[in-house]
């Protein structure tokens, strides 16, 4: 008979859970919870977040230069949605991905803790203008027309619309990995 020497490893921070997985970095054993996904492999939360500390290089000018271009952009693209209605869905997005690669090569790359999180904000501030202004001509749209009021709302719900996904976009395209 073949026997194999099989030995049977458990997680550094769970001990009651067997696991054949390893930490790419450091070799430590982990079950499925405690791996993060990186684009080189699995690694124990701890060894990621070392990695993120040697990755936060933004000077404290990088967060205004962020705040008012991200803030601008976001304007600019939300004028744009009176014009293109349903389109919006496929849009904002795009609007979202070239913001947040703007900022990107305008910091060349540099990146901080919550830069992402105060650029997010300040694409949602941004097209806020737009998004007041039609909320309030809806509101007195809806006032005069009764009945149809549903249609004098499509502009402020595009609009929300652009606001919310931009916004969430941004976020995501200048998060990176996150360890919770």
């Amino acid at each position: 008979m073949n026997e194999e020497n099989t030995t049977v490893l458990y997680c550094a921070n769970h001990p009651n859970v067997e696991t054949t997985l390893r930490c790419n970095r450091c070799e430590k054993p982990i079950c499925p919870r405690c791996a993060v996904l990186t684009p080189t492999g699995y690694r124990c939360k701890e060894c990621v977040r070392g990695m993120q500390k040697t990755f936060n290089t933004a000077n404290w000018y990088d967060y205004p230069l962020a705040i008012a271009l991200a803030g601008g952009l976001s304007f600019f693209g939300s004028l744009l949605v009176p014009y293109v209605g349903f389109f919006t869905i496929f849009i904002a997005p795009v609007a979202g991905t070239i913001i947040a690669e703007v900022i990107r090569y305008a910091l060349k790359r540099r990146r901080a803790k919550n830069l992402f999180q105060f650029t997010a904000g300040a694409a949602a501030l941004g097209s806020l203008p737009l998004l007041l202004s039609l909320g309030f001509s809806a509101l007195f749209g809806l006032l005069a027309s009764g009945a149809g009021g549903f249609f004098a709302l499509l502009p402020l719900i595009w609009q929300g619309l652009y606001t919310f996904t931009v916004a969430t976009t941004v976020y995501y395209r200048l998060g990176g990995i996150q360890i919770r």
